[in-house]
């Protein structure tokens, strides 16, 4: 690639990752801390334990909490609210046992929540499809662990099939629950 080449490339990136302060809300920050849940994001100071803690960053590296933190303090009202990012976190309450600050991040994901459901960026009903997705993933690692404990047959490793035997046992229960 010649010189003028890795510019226009080297451009493209810096236009895709820079920031207009125009599209900054300052007071986004203030709003997500009046939300129950934000009360603490101010006094985050960005050290990174939230993500080096998460599950969904192991198997997703665009998932960063910090990211996000950050996001919110700078006042990045849309693309935060708008991320499919918000949905991603299960709720464990990994970063918030392990936070120095105290930011609770877990409570901070369901106030971003509540708060793009009451903006309109999802229909309510999306949040309740959530909730239901988190329950059947707990039921599935519940079933999954019960099988791989010692004397219950789980001296071999589980397989794929023994996963997606669980997954489809959970959501004929679903089903049922739903139909009946």
């Amino acid at each position: 690639m010649g010189e003028v080449g890795a510019v226009e490339q080297s451009q493209a990136k810096t236009d895709e990752t820079s920031i207009s302060t125009s599209d900054l809300d300052p007071k986004f920050k203030y709003e997500v801390a009046e939300e129950p849940g934000g009360e603490n994001i101010k006094v985050c100071f960005s050290c990174g334990i939230c993500t080096a803690g998460c599950p969904v960053s192991e198997i997703d590296p665009d998932y960063n909490p910090r990211r996000i933190v950050r996001m919110i303090l700078l006042g990045m009202r849309e693309q935060v609210l708008s991320s499919d990012f918000i949905w991603l976190c299960t709720l464990c309450y990994t970063c918030y046992a392990r936070c120095p600050q105290n930011v609770k991040f877990t409570d901070v994901m369901g106030a971003l929540r509540n708060m793009a459901v009451r903006e309109g960026h999802v229909h309510a009903s999306f949040l309740e499809r959530v909730e239901q997705i988190d329950h059947l993933a707990q039921q599935l690692r519940h079933d999954l662990l019960l099988k791989a404990l010692p004397g219950k047959g789980g001296e071999e490793a589980l397989s794929r099939s023994d996963s997606r035997e669980a997954l489809e046992r959970l959501l004929d229960g679903e089903k049922d629950c739903v139909d009946g």
